[in-house]
């Protein structure tokens, strides 16, 4: 393996952190032949003494690269995401496990180093770009709904990630159905570009409502509060019921456009997980959140590009379990490019301060945002002469995956 940096693209950086989106980092796995790492000892486990117990010491995972010296060759584990341990199985495969998966005996990573002296090496600057100077500059915050958004770098993301095979996932708030932008998400659904979308109750409700009803919380179209609106949502969940399902509720006719409807006819897999506040909920909606976790946790692993939009703690929790790379087929590493989008950037800056240091922040409104990457999109397929619906996936009803 050789050492430094293969860039490809450069990604925004400021001293503080994002600044103006430029496109994903690629990078050479740490160059482990020099002596440093060729004299380090392999890493040390030890048995987890109970179920769900980790053994004192415990390493705790980021969700930056980790590689785990074993045998002596230095490996990265399976399934990487943070505030997890380091499990070598009976098979002597190397997995990042939540603690509440581990059995009693199972050989748990044990050390508090971070540079390989204990057989661990945490790739810290794995996508740390280019450090800027020593000196006053204006415009540096993380932040900021001043700063420049490049939709078209954005846009071709998201044709290459469809052109590669990708795997994006989407995480979606209400807002998305209130604000108008239900139509554009159900283009993005209906040509290819959603991988999985996650989400709460609420999400498919509202778009369910604005299938049956036409309105969203009772507010109309043009938004305006319509007599009797209140309880639509409340008529929308029963008929989503009384079928058994939402997949069998498009079968029915009962759902005939929206979100949901092309994700089951698109055959692209949902998770919508419950909250205290759920009203019904929906039949589809996992209530136990340890369940939820997992189902959400099955389209991270393999999730290439995430975009959030509109959902702080939808997005926060999408965050913990996304590790900050993608390994490529023929193993090296690239970003796994994360857009936050919301109105407030306390929301974008809370993500970020919860780990996700790769997030790209973009300060705006759901309605705006999506038609406008949606008009970028498909510029930016006009201008490679694809066709829109090229990749795009369509099929028969079936039943949702989780």
């Amino acid at each position: 393996m050789g050492s430094g940096w293969r860039l490809t693209v450069i990604l925004w950086r400021s001293s503080e952190g994002p600044a103006i989106f430029h496109g994903v980092t690629t990078f050479l796995h740490p160059d482990f032949s020099t002596p440093t790492f060729a004299a380090a000892p392999d890493a040390t486990f030890a048995p987890a003494p109970a179920d769900g117990v980790l053994p004192e010491g415990f390493f705790s995972t980021t969700n930056l690269p980790t590689y785990v010296r074993i045998g002596g060759v230095w490996r990265l584990p399976r399934e990487p995401r943070m505030d997890g341990c380091l499990v070598l199985d009976a098979k002597d495969e190397l997995w990042v496990r939540e603690s509440r998966r581990v059995r009693k005996g199972d050989r748990v990573a044990v050390g508090a180093a971070e540079d390989g002296t204990q057989g661990i090496f945490l790739y810290l600057h794995a996508f740390a770009g280019a450090e800027t100077a020593d000196e006053f500059q204006f415009m540096t915050s993380a932040v900021s709904r001043e700063k420049p958004i490049d939709y078209a770098e954005m846009a071709r993301l998201l044709i290459d990630e469809r052109g590669r095979g990708g795997y994006p996932i989407w995480v979606t708030g209400p807002a998305l159905v209130h604000s108008r932008a239900r139509t554009d998400m159900v283009w993005f659904i209906r040509h290819g570009f959603v991988g999985a979308l996650l989400a709460g109750n609420a999400v498919a409700v509202h778009d369910i409502e604005a299938s049956i009803f036409g309105t969203t919380l009772g507010m109309s179209g043009s938004g305006e509060a319509t007599s009797g609106g209140h309880g639509l949502h409340m008529r929308a969940i029963n008929k989503v019921r009384g079928a058994g399902s939402i997949a069998e509720a498009v079968r029915r006719g009962v759902i005939t456009d929206g979100i949901m409807h092309a994700c089951v006819t698109q055959n692209v897999p949902f998770v919508l997980t419950g909250s205290i506040r759920d009203d019904g909920p929906l039949p589809d909606v996992i209530t136990d959140v340890l369940d939820a976790q997992d189902a959400m946790k099955r389209h991270t692993t393999k999730a290439t590009m995430a975009i959030l939009i509109a959902t702080a703690l939808h997005a926060i929790a999408t965050g913990n379990m996304l590790p900050a790379f993608v390994t490529e087929s023929d193993g090296s590493l690239r970003e796994l490019s994360t857009i936050c989008v919301d109105s407030s950037e306390f929301v974008v800056s809370k993500l970020r301060d919860r780990g996700t240091r790769q997030a790209f922040g973009v300060v705006t409104n759901a309605q705006d945002f999506m038609h406008i990457l949606r008009l970028y999109v498909e510029r930016e397929l006009d201008a490679r002469g694809t066709p829109a619906g090229a990749g795009a996936v369509s099929g028969p009803v079936v039943a949702v995956v989780r």
